[in-house]
């Protein structure tokens, strides 16, 4: 006797079923697209519970398609999830319809009632999505509102990026090493030239070096040939452009004009072509031959063009110092420096001075220019053919000529605002900020070298004061020999230092404070004396506060 199932008691008190029909498993196979799923008729009293067989070979009326064709999915399957034919469809058989049909076969001769009740969550469902997503939409909508009125009440475009992307030079941004180049000179700060200019004080150097070479030997210097010289002792581009930059700094240095018929041994210039000559000018003794460009006039001559390269970035540091706030003018021989904020390497570029340029010469280009110069020359049949071609060739030309597109105006930029940091801030306190400022950067721009080099040792003395007690504490004496004091501290300080260094700042603090460290010569050694009684705290207190006193000086 098969076992009866929990399921089959419900199924039997269930209203409306006349015969208390046990449960039995439906014969399992794969579904067909072909056919809709009926209700399934109840099995019989005396079936088991074993899974029946299918017929072996389908009748004329039922036809089972191969199993490839049984898999693929119907149109209705690929409407989508949210379709009812595609929930409903037995291809893609969904959680709710297995339920479904388990309640219809438990039920035994129901499920399609069963299904039809199961599809009011499916409604429900696509319902609330259509609900969410309009409710989307309308936050979308009224984020965008949002937005568009925040722009409004800033004034700002909306792509200020786009604008910003289109207003950039064309021009490629110079590379660090030559934006930066005078923040990373090594030594103490002066007057350092820019990048550029130092460049064009190397071709300067190189081209007078050639320029001798050749003048000495009574040879007509070209620029061609002192082209291809400095281009080989720099490893740089050397143009006619730097030639103009350098008889602008340097009007005095060189003459420069067009000869023809100048000897140049080359297959690509002609003797008869215009070359640049070069003649260095120098000045010719009485009653002396003819000058020659020695090692001193070469070393001289460099000298002037530096010196007229720091006078053109003193012109753009005095322009720099009259456009500050308070305005700050500084007599030229005692500046030393350039002012912190003065971008050295952003100094404009030397404009090229005009060389004398080859003659116009007339270029016969066109056949009108040939007939009206051999008009008298040639034969009526002659004449008229070129004529005919003068106008053939004249008209593909004649309709429209290129324009040249003119470059757009840069727009003005306003006046910068005052900074909205300041404001609450009394006009008389930035007054005498920027005053005292001012004095202080004045004081650093007419500083000596000898000054800075004292103010260096100064800043210093602090921790070497820490460091000379401590050496002083581990040898236990009283005294010690400059020679071994000095060698203690360089091998105790953080920076590297020379021991000839260190005696000299060892002498300033004797120096600054004669009571804490003394020094005593006894014959051909100096020793070294400390107060190790003395607060340590004090001392470098005292030594920072002598700092500061002397850097405002």
């Amino acid at each position: 006797m098969a076992q009866r199932r929990l399921t089959d008691f419900f199924a039997r008190r269930r209203p409306g079923g006349s015969a208390t029909l046990p449960r039995a498993k439906p014969a399992w196979r794969t579904p067909s697209p072909a056919k809709s799923a009926p209700c399934a008729a109840a099995p019989g009293p005396g079936s088991s519970r074993k899974r029946t067989r299918p017929p072996a070979e389908p009748t004329r009326d039922e036809r089972v398609p191969p199993a490839r064709k049984r898999l693929k999915l119907s149109a209705d399957a690929v409407s989508g999830p949210s379709s009812p034919a595609a929930r409903g469809s037995p291809e893609h058989p969904s959680p709710q319809s297995k339920e479904t049909k388990k309640a219809a076969r438990s039920a035994g001769g129901r499920p399609c009632l069963a299904a039809q009740e199961n599809k009011v969550p499916s409604k429900v469902t696509l319902s609330e999505l259509k609900s969410c997503l309009q409710r989307a939409q309308e936050l979308g909508a009224r984020f965008q509102e949002l937005k568009a009125s925040a722009q409004k009440d800033a004034g700002e475009p909306s792509a200020p990026e786009d604008e910003g992307r289109l207003e950039e030079p064309c021009g490629e941004q110079m590379p660090a090493y030559q934006r930066f180049h005078a923040l990373a000179q090594p030594g103490l700060p002066g007057l350092v030239l820019p990048y550029k200019y130092q460049v064009l004080s190397e071709m300067f150097r190189s081209m007078d070096t050639i320029v001798g070479m050749l003048y000495n030997r009574s040879e007509t210097v070209t620029f061609a040939k002192v082209k291809q010289g400095v281009q080989d002792m720099m490893r740089k581009r050397f143009e006619e452009r730097n030639v103009g930059q350098i008889k602008t700094v340097y009007p005095g240095s060189y003459h420069f004009r067009q000869e023809r018929f100048v000897p140049t041994f080359k297959d690509g210039i002609k003797r008869s072509d215009y070359q640049l000559t070069i003649e260095p000018l120098l000045d010719q003794q009485a009653g002396s031959a003819a000058p020659q460009l020695t090692a001193s006039r070469l070393l001289q001559r460099r000298q002037v063009f530096s010196q007229n390269l720091v006078a053109r970035v003193r012109e753009h540091h005095r322009a720099f110092l009259a456009s500050l706030n308070p305005p700050m003018e500084v007599p030229e021989d005692q500046l030393t420096r350039w002012h912190p904020r003065f971008n050295v390497d952003g100094v404009p570029d030397i404009e090229p001075a005009e060389l004398p340029q080859p003659p116009a010469v007339e270029k016969l280009t066109t056949a009108q220019e040939v007939l009206a110069r051999a008009r008298s020359l040639m034969s009526p049949r002659m004449e008229k053919a070129l004529s005919d071609l003068a106008q053939r060739t004249a008209e593909p030309s004649s309709p429209r000529s290129p324009s040249l597109a003119q470059p757009a105006t840069p727009p003005a930029t306003p006046p910068a605002a005052p900074p909205s940091a300041l404001k609450g801030v009394s006009q008389a306190l930035l007054e005498r900020i920027r005053a005292k400022e001012a004095q202080k950067q004045l004081a650093q721009m007419t500083r000596r070298p000898e000054q800075e080099q004292r103010l260096q040792r100064l800043e210093r003395l602090p921790e070497l004061a820490r460091v000379l007690r401590g050496v002083f504490v581990s040898e236990r004496k009283p005294a010690l020999t400059m020679e071994v004091a000095c060698a203690r501290m360089v091998g105790s300080y953080r920076a590297a230092m020379s021991p000839g260094e260190m005696e000299k700042h060892l002498q300033l603090l004797s120096e600054l404070l004669p009571d804490w460290l003394s020094l005593h010569r006894i014959r051909t050694d100096t020793y070294v004396k400390l107060d190790k009684a003395a607060d340590l705290a004090g001392v470098m207190e005292q030594l920072a506060h002598l700092a500061r006193a002397e850097e405002t000086l």
